[in-house]
């Protein structure tokens, strides 16, 4: 479904040849030859965020890509912003409607060109050897689906927010992130296999989303990457988490009064994904287990801290999915 129009600053393409090899199925490289690659990232009101997430992307030393800046319907057009900057290589697509994260970025990966989609955040800045270290491991194993970096607060750059996901519990819908807020001393520096790719920064084949699909566009914020993985999973792809890979993310590392959409769609998305993603039995013990602690824990967090308006709205996504079928666009 067309959603809007885009404009775009025309640039020279790089060729590029790629050489599968049939017995393995693993690619390779002619020396001197780059697959395409198709950055996409998301602007909502955030112009200048994603200004300097551009400004980053001139550092990198891969050289065939292309940039789509996925507009979500932001108050003002941003293309005369970003034009200014003279971003090589980058096309500003402009939705007349929201679409979420999840919708946003599927949008920028039906228009995109690229062997490979790197789903990035805006607020974000890429490191040089970024797309080099991230494509690596496809040549190395045909497993291999999706790729994610090492995420690092920007802000506190030798503090970790990622170094890979845990498996998700479930019977709790609940999941810890590897290394979260630990000084990277080195310590999560092996390479391997991973339960989640972070959807802060995640690579994908396009024969990944060619077999499986895209992001689920009924979660539309929190928790579309992790069903997305748990279906790249099931089709037999492995989830790699790239340790020689870095991306600094500007996110706040402190966890300040919580915005009552992002309690409606964190509350509605956990229960959505058990709906999709477990088994019936699994799924009767998470929700004894959601209406016995979490329910209590969160009325009593809420009443305490005055927070009304969280309330209403955790109690809001949970009876989302009471009404709503969990069926999803992919």
């Amino acid at each position: 479904m067309d959603y809007g129009q885009y404009t775009h600053r025309s640039y020279s393409e790089i060729e590029r040849v790629i050489v599968f090899l049939p017995v393995k199925g693993i690619i390779t490289m002619v020396p001197g030859a780059e697959p395409l690659i198709s950055i996409i990232t998301l602007n909502y009101n955030q112009p200048a965020v994603t200004c300097e997430f551009l400004e980053s992307t001139r550092r990198l030393n891969y050289s065939n890509y292309e940039i789509l800046v996925c507009d979500m319907a932001s108050d003002e057009d941003p293309t005369a912003r970003i034009n200014a900057g003279n971003y090589p290589k980058t096309k500003i697509l402009l939705s007349n409607k929201n679409l979420g994260f999840a919708g946003g970025n599927n949008w920028g990966m039906r228009q995109a060109k690229g062997d490979f989609i790197f789903i990035v955040n805006n607020d974000t800045e890429v490191t040089p050897d970024l797309l080099h270290s991230l494509l690596q491991p496809f040549y190395n194993d045909a497993a291999i689906g999706v790729t994610s970096p090492k995420i690092k607060f920007f802000y506190q750059p030798s503090i970790i927010q990622y170094a890979g996901f845990n498996p998700m519990n479930h019977f709790t819908g609940r999941t810890s992130t590897v290394g979260e807020m630990e000084p990277d001393n080195g310590q999560h520096d092996t390479p391997g296999e991973t339960s989640g790719a972070h959807g802060c920064a995640m690579m994908v084949k396009k024969e990944v989303i060619e077999k499986v699909g895209m992001f689920p566009e009924k979660f539309f914020l929190y928790y579309e990457e992790w069903d997305w993985s748990a279906r790249i999973r099931k089709a037999g792809y492995k989830i790699w988490y790239t340790a020689n890979a870095t991306i600094y993310h500007k996110e706040s590392m402190s966890v300040g009064k919580k915005n009552p959409m992002k309690v409606f769609y964190h509350t509605r998305n956990r229960i959505l994904y058990m709906r999709r993603n477990t088994k019936w039995y699994q799924q009767v013990i998470f929700f004894l287990f959601f209406v016995v602690f979490v329910v209590p824990r969160y009325m009593f967090d809420f009443l305490r801290k005055g927070e009304y308006e969280q309330l209403r709205n955790f109690f809001k996504g949970a009876a989302w999915n009471l009404y709503s079928s969990s069926y999803s666009a992919v």
